[in-house]
């Protein structure tokens, strides 16, 4: 299977020489004076959303700036910047019509529509018969519709829509529950879109120098910084807890491709499924801590009528 090591690049134009910094300037300005300032004067909830939009935006013009030139057309280039939650612009920006946008079967559009009704039953049925004395229950319940209604919904309806006209916007998520090693969810499965930001910006040009490891352990570590920005700062609370929990799906990464990983049956069948499980279970309160449930995701689900 592929992992984050081993997936091939796709092939993209040459783009001419930018300094390092070219396009980085407003993800590192911006997203200050929302960490700072949006606690104290909006709701933790709210504050945790505009940082979280500040810090994708400052993405999604770091990879439009830095794509290499392409002759798509204004409405094409607008709709990646506002219109797309994907961070490859090379695929979506590809001429019209594009080979390798699939386009989607009656069976994939009605899949989209039954996640997100799933997640909206979730979200507005299913947190409202847990008893309101175990709100950590509630918050995390209220998570896993929220992705669903998000992600795995609305996010695969949406590139359902593109590649109906033409454009290439792979799903965000492809399967996630059916990963046999960390690498490939990390690498293929989940959230593809920042998948495809740390791989294009951090692992390969830091794999070229530092190795394998380094860029492994580069990757996760911005997103545990990254998670650690949007959760803990918002939330007041819980600081590292989403760096760590990043930091040991590197480490577990390694321990498939380790030798003794490779004998005992890391990446393969049940026994790598029952890896990926494990990994994701066990530090899944150092990424979700309660600051973040108990004083963002139960207030936001308040604030949306979900309870």
């Amino acid at each position: 299977m592929a992992d984050l090591a081993s997936r091939p690049a796709r092939a993209q134009p040459s783009a001419p020489h930018l300094p390092w910094w070219y396009g980085w300037l407003p993800l590192m300005i911006l997203p200050w004076p929302a960490a700072l300032v949006g606690p104290m004067t909006l709701p933790r909830w709210a504050a945790m959303w505009a940082l979280a939009v500040v810090i994708f935006c400052g993405c999604k013009w770091l990879t439009w700036r830095r794509c290499p030139p392409t002759r798509a057309p204004l409405w094409q280039q607008a709709s990646y910047l506002l219109l797309w939650p994907g961070l490859d612009p090379a695929a979506f920006l590809a001429p019209r019509p594009s080979p390798a946008a699939r386009r989607p079967t009656r069976r994939e559009w009605l899949l989209g529509a039954g996640k997100l009704a799933a997640g909206v039953l979730i979200l507005y049925g299913l947190t409202r018969l847990i008893p309101p004395e175990h709100p950590y229950v509630v918050g995390w319940v209220g998570m896993v519709g929220t992705i669903m209604v998000l992600h795995f919904g609305s996010f695969h309806l949406l590139s359902c829509f593109w590649r109906s006209i033409g454009v290439n916007a792979r799903p965000l998520m492809y399967s996630p529950l059916v990963s046999v090693s960390l690498g490939e969810l990390w690498g293929r499965r989940w959230n593809t879109a920042f998948r495809d930001l740390t791989h294009t910006y951090l692992f390969r040009p830091l794999t070229a120098r530092f190795g394998v490891r380094g860029g492994v352990f580069a990757g996760f570590l911005f997103s545990g910084i990254v998670h650690d920005a949007v959760i803990s700062v918002p939330a007041g609370g819980g600081y590292g807890g989403p760096t760590v929990f990043f930091i040991l799906q590197a480490l577990g990464i390694l321990a498939e491709r380790s030798r003794l990983g490779k004998r005992i049956g890391l990446g393969a069948d049940w026994r790598g499924w029952t890896f990926v499980v494990l990994m994701l279970a066990m530090p899944a309160p150092l990424l979700f801590h309660p600051p973040f449930v108990l004083g963002i995701v139960v207030p936001f689900m308040h604030a949306i009528g979900a309870i």
